[in-house]
Order: C-alpha cells, then sequence, then structure tokens
C-alpha cells in the first residue's frame, strides 16, 4: 500500500489479517514425525477436541489419519509425555492418553498391549529377538506415595503389565538398544535434579532370558547427559554439557570419552517430554544435527571423520525429525514462515513442502522479524531476549505515539524463547504492539552458566532481566513506559505475578496458569517437578514466603488477568484461584477464566480463542485503545474510569 494511502491510527487498534479464528481454528500443531517403509507419519492435534492423532502419508502423497479419535496418541508419563509412539515391522505402538494403555495398529485393527490400571507407558523400543518392547513405566499404584518409575519388558504375545527390568532411581528415559540386540544403554536421575541438572548413563548386556547384566555407569552425576544412541556399526554416542555446553562424545574402544566437536554449542535441550533428539544417523560416518548458537538455531550435516559441519539450505529452526535413507522429514520454522513439515532429499538438496500449519499465507509485508538483543542486567551480567516492533503496512502511528510494549515469559523456567515466526507473537506486532521474548538467566541455549544462574534464584534472575529489558527498550524510545503489558505460562505466569507484586515497571500483566504459592506449589506438585523447586529457589522456608505473591497481594495494584485448566496437575487450580480471591478482595483489577477439560495448557480451539480474546480486551481496556477486531468485552472485576485513566 502506498505510504499516502497508511491509515493512521491508534497503536494497538490496527485491524490485521492474522486473526484468532487463524490462529486457534485454522492452525494444526504437528511433531514427533517418523519414516518407515515409504511412509511419513506425524502426530497432528485436533483442535477441536483437544486430542492428538497419528497422521500417514504415502508415496502417492496421500495422507490418512490412522489413528484417530476417539484415541488420543499421547502419554502422561512425567505428566508432560512424549514418546507416545513407535512405529516397528509395519505395526505402530501408542500410548493412549484417556486410559493409559498401550495399543498396537496393524492394517486397522486396533488391539491393547498392555491392560488397563495403574501404569503408564512412554519412550519405546523395539526389543525383536524377544518379542517384546522395553519402555519407560510409572506406575501410581499407591495414593499415598509418589509414583514409581522403572523400565519394563512388554511381552508381544498377550496383553500384560510388564515385566521389570531395572527400578531404584527416582526417573529413567531413554532406553535404546545396539544394532545387534546385546546392549541396552538408559539414563536414570534422583530428586532434586531435573534432567538439565544431572543425570547417569548406564549401559547393560541383555541376557538370554531378557534380564540386565554388568550394568556399568559410563557418565554422569553433575553434568547433564541427552540422547544416548547407538551408530550404525554399534559405537555409542550421548550428548553431554561436561564442558559447560551441551556438545557431542562418543564412548571409545579403551573407555575413554571424546567430545568429538568442541563448540561453544547447544548439541541438547531440556527433556521436558521423551522421545526428544537433537541428532540422527546417516551411516555409520555422518550424522543429521541440530544445534543452537546464542540462541539461534542450525541445521547441519556432520561428517564423523573430519568432525565438519555442513549447514543444509534450508536455514530453520527444526522441532522434529527423522531419517530414512536419502530423506529427511523434518517439522521446522523460520523468521518469516510458520512451523509446517517438509521432506528433504540429500541427494538433491531439494525440500518438498508436505504441510503447513495454517491454511493462510501471511503476506511478508506483515510479519514482524526478531531482532536478537543482548543488553545490560543485574551484577555486571548481560541477559538476552528477541524483540519485535511492531508491523502492519496498512497502518501509520499517530504522531508522537509509542507502542505498546508486551513483554513474554517463556515457561519452563528452564526453556527458551526462539526467533522463528510464531503466529503468537505476530498477531501482537501485526496489531500495533512491539513484544520483547525474553531469554532470562536460566534459559537454554546459552551454555551451563547462564542455564545455572536460575539455581536458587527463581523469582529474581528472570524478574530482573524481564525488567531490564523493558528498560533498555524504553530508554531507546522504542516502547510507551506507560504501556508495558507482561505475559506468561507456568512459570512464566509465576513471573508475570512476581512481575505485578514486587516492581513497579508494568502496566498489567495476564497469568496463564502461573505459580502464585510457592509453598502450595511444593506439596501440590506431581512428581516430576516436585523437587525441582528446591533447586530452584531453596530449602529454606523463609524464601519460599518471600517470593510467593500470595504472600504480598499488599503491594499489588496492578490490574490482572487469569486463565487456568481445571484438570491442571502441573500448576493446579488452586494457585490461580488463591491470588484472583486476594485481588478481589484487596478490590485491584482482575478478571480470571476457567477452563473445563483443560490442563496444563490449552489444547481446544475455543478455549484458546477466548484466552486471545480476554488478553486483547483486557489490554484494550487497560492502555486506552479500542481493538480492530470484533470480539466480546472481557468484565473486569473492580476497574473503574479512575483506574483507566492513571
Amino acid at each position: 500500500m502506498p505510504e499516502n494511502m497508511m491509515i493512521s491510527a491508534k497503536y494497538g487498534s490496527w485491524k490485521s489479517p492474522i486473526s484468532i479464528d487463524m490462529i486457534c481454528s485454522g492452525a494444526i500443531a504437528i511433531n514427533s514425525v517418523a519414516l518407515s517403509n515409504n511412509f511419513q507419519y506425524w502426530l497432528q492435534a485436533r483442535p477441536a477436541d483437544g486430542g492428538i492423532s497419528l497422521m500417514r502419508r504415502d508415496i502417492s502423497g496421500a495422507i490418512q489419519e490412522i489413528v484417530a479419535a476417539p484415541y488420543n496418541v499421547r502419554s502422561r508419563v512425567h505428566e508432560y509425555g512424549g514418546g507416545a509412539y513407535l512405529i516397528a515391522d509395519n505395526t505402530i505402538y501408542f500410548s493412549n492418553f484417556s486410559d493409559n494403555v498401550l495399543y498396537s495398529s496393524s492394517n486397522g485393527s486396533i488391539t491393547p498391549v498392555t491392560i488397563a490400571g495403574t501404569r503408564r507407558y512412554a519412550d519405546f523400543v523395539m526389543d525383536p529377538s524377544r518379542n517384546r518392547l522395553i519402555a519407560v513405566c510409572e506406575d501410581h499404584a499407591n495414593p499415598s506415595r509418589e509414583a514409581q518409575n522403572f523400565l519394563v519388558g512388554i511381552d508381544l504375545s498377550a496383553p500384560n503389565s510388564g515385566t521389570i527390568l531395572a527400578e531404584g532411581w527416582d526417573f529413567y528415559s531413554t532406553p535404546r538398544l545396539s544394532p545387534d540386540g546385546s546392549k541396552i544403554v538408559f539414563l536414570t536421575w534422583r530428586h532434586p535434579n531435573m534432567p538439565w541438572d544431572g543425570t547417569h548413563l548406564w549401559m547393560a548386556d541383555i541376557q538370554h532370558d531378557g534380564t540386565f547384566s554388568n550394568l556399568q555407569e559410563i557418565a554422569g552425576d553433575n553434568e547433564s547427559i541427552f540422547q544416548p544412541s547407538w551408530s550404525p556399526d554399534g559405537k555409542l554416542y550421548f550428548v553431554s554439557d561436561r564442558s559447560g555446553w551441551w556438545n557431542l562424545y562418543t564412548l571409545k574402544n579403551d573407555g575413554a570419552l571424546e567430545n568429538i566437536l568442541p563448540m561453544n554449542a547447544e548439541f541438547g535441550v531440556p527433556q521436558w517430554v521423551f522421545g526428544m533428539e537433537t541428532y540422527t544417523f546417516l551411516s555409520a560416518k555422518k550424522m543429521l544435527v541440530t544445534y543452537i548458537v546464542q540462541g539461534e538455531s542450525h541445521f547441519a550435516t556432520l561428517d564423523l571423520e573430519t568432525k565438519t559441519l555442513t549447514q543444509l539450505p534450508a536455514a530453520q529452526s527444526v522441532n522434529s525429525f527423522a531419517v530414512f535413507g536419502e530423506h529427511v522429514l523434518f517439522t521446522a520454522a523460520d523468521t518469516a514462515e510458520p512451523n509446517a513439515l517438509y521432506l528433504l532429499d540429500l541427494q538433491t538438496n531439494k525440500t518438498e513442502t508436505i504441510l503447513k500449519t495454517t491454511p493462510i499465507a501471511i503476506e511478508p509485508a506483515y510479519v514482524s522479524r526478531a531482532q536478537s538483543l543482548e543488553y545490560p542486567t543485574e551484577n555486571g551480567k548481560t541477559a538476552f531476549a528477541f524483540y519485535y516492533p511492531p508491523q502492519n503496512p496498512e497502518y501509520t502511528p499517530l504522531a508522537g505515539e509509542l507502542p505498546p510494549l508486551l513483554v513474554k515469559c517463556h515457561g519452563g523456567p528452564v526453556s527458551a524463547a526462539r526467533s522463528s515466526l510464531s503466529l503468537g507473537v505476530q498477531f501482537w506486532t501485526s496489531r500495533g504492539f512491539a513484544v520483547l521474548d525474553v531469554n532470562y538467566g536460566g534459559s537454554t541455549g546459552y551454555g551451563r552458566e547462564y542455564r545455572d544462574r536460575l539455581l536458587g534464584q527463581w523469582g529474581v534472575v528472570d524478574l530482573q532481566d524481564s525488567v531490564n529489558g523493558v528498560r533498555y527498550l524504553t530508554q531507546a524510545g522504542l516502547a510507551d513506559p506507560k504501556r508495558v503489558f507482561i505475559t506468561g505460562g507456568s512459570a512464566g505466569g509465576y513471573t508475570v505475578l512476581c512481575a505485578l507484586t514486587f516492581t513497579d515497571v508494568f502496566t498489567a500483566g495476564t497469568s496463564y496458569f502461573g505459580v502464585s504459592d510457592l509453598e502450595l506449589l511444593k506439596q501440590d506438585s506431581h512428581k516430576f517437578e516436585s523437587h525441582d523447586i528446591d533447586m530452584l529457589v531453596g530449602t529454606d522456608p523463609q524464601l519460599f514466603i518471600d517470593r510467593s505473591p500470595i504472600h504480598h497481594t499488599d503491594k499489588i495494584h496492578l490490574p490482572t488477568l487469569l486463565l487456568q485448566g481445571l484438570d491442571d496437575k502441573v500448576v493446579p487450580p488452586n494457585q490461580t484461584q488463591k491470588i484472583e480471591q486476594a485481588l478481589l478482595e484487596k478490590g485491584v483489577p482482575v478478571a480470571a477464566l476457567y477452563f473445563t477439560g483443560e490442563g496444563h495448557g490449552f489444547r481446544k480451539a475455543e478455549n484458546n480463542k477466548k484466552s486471545f480474546e480476554a488478553e486483547l480486551s483486557f489490554y484494550a481496556q487497560i492502555g486506552g485503545f479500542t481493538p480492530g477486531d470484533d470480539i466480546p468485552e472481557l468484565r473486569i472485576e473492580n476497574l473503574t474510569k479512575t483506574t483507566r485513566d492513571s
């Protein structure tokens, strides 16, 4: 559009082609890809009911939903799941979310492999010579104590609960058989560690009767080990951060460990779910790898003899991939395109788009590109973030007006914001918001030292880095200091509530299933994260009080929006209910939406739509602009005209 035809309008009020329906109903989530016998497989979310289907594409290009509703291909081990299906010899094995039963699917027939009960299964590997699956199992048989985790062998001849093969550790993951089936490796760890704090890598022989013997610890303790794997010629590889960075290692014939490519780069990621991979083998001498340098993702091949990386032609942030012959099936996004499913021919370097996650193409002129920021924070250190300026070719702002700023705090807290295109970010920038996506201390992608900044400092470092990011932008004249909003989910929701309690930098904030009471979280949390709070906060009871917004509601005076799933097992609903009640009693402007049937993260399109509508209406009422969207006005309790004007 010519500049003289642009509409002059207030930031935040711009109309955008990136609609709420496009994000919530039109877009689909895809992950966990696999290739087998000329078939391409992936998991695809069903926005209508919140379920997950297994999809298959054949050599002709025809796509079929092969495990559909009422089945939900999702594991509940660790509550976060992952590693929910495996394909072996044209048979599909998958975990079903509703009953925790492991099923097999072959020729259209679905039959149970395990019996219904208290056990959950994930992270499967086929043991063909013994006609069984080896899997991680989590047993909830005794409700008076925490769940028990172990490795099991599941005989495929008849439905059963599995025979315990390894036990005694709090957690197990990544069982992987050697190519000849004679050895197995797996990871373990104990409370209070999370898998990115400290794990142990084990190797064992497998006896004729299927039991493990000659158990040997290969590496571990105060290092995070990720994705042990066997090369086609039976050599063991894994990722470790013993150097301060998640680098690739191999076990040499003499028992020594070799860092095969020392780099200030992350070849690993935090193991929130099972089945995560950052590398695979193209041959015994060549790998396909993804890695992160200073928060930016890379996709390459690695020659194991020359130790050289060759970047692949698509400069995309790869999320999931699988190799079969000379073809790579992968999901990826870049700075201009949302996540999509691709097929790469390694011989020709040609990439075919298999499936786009959104049916509507986004014109480049509407896309705000991520700008990587490094800015000063507390104690003479620096923090990182991605900044997105407002971007809409149809509009120009009012003279002298600065844009409202939306600060996004990722969950985890050991996770990371990425620079690849997100419709959830572009939704705001195309309406006239500036967005700051913060990678506060504790985020991954910047090495172990940066990740460990949050140990004992949760609610401090994440908050300081968010506040200093705001100051950096407002001092540069890139955002309106009187209209600074903050949003985040889970651990990010906790940072939001801390920001509204302990600082005066923000105007209002939105907490998605955020933590308000650290003591209550410690009491109610599920096993996987039940002791993580000891690492992130400490063991002094006073710290839990000092850093819990619920104990400092006298300090909260800023408008707050709360969104919560009523079936959340990770951050239970009482966390949100307590802070809502306290704010109502204090007279602070507050709105809260609770969603039946939703857990930790909303999966149903209708609920995601209501969340976007509520958040936009919330900022509009507080920030003094009228949305360009036709959305219902959110009712905000205790909100007065004086509150709006202030």
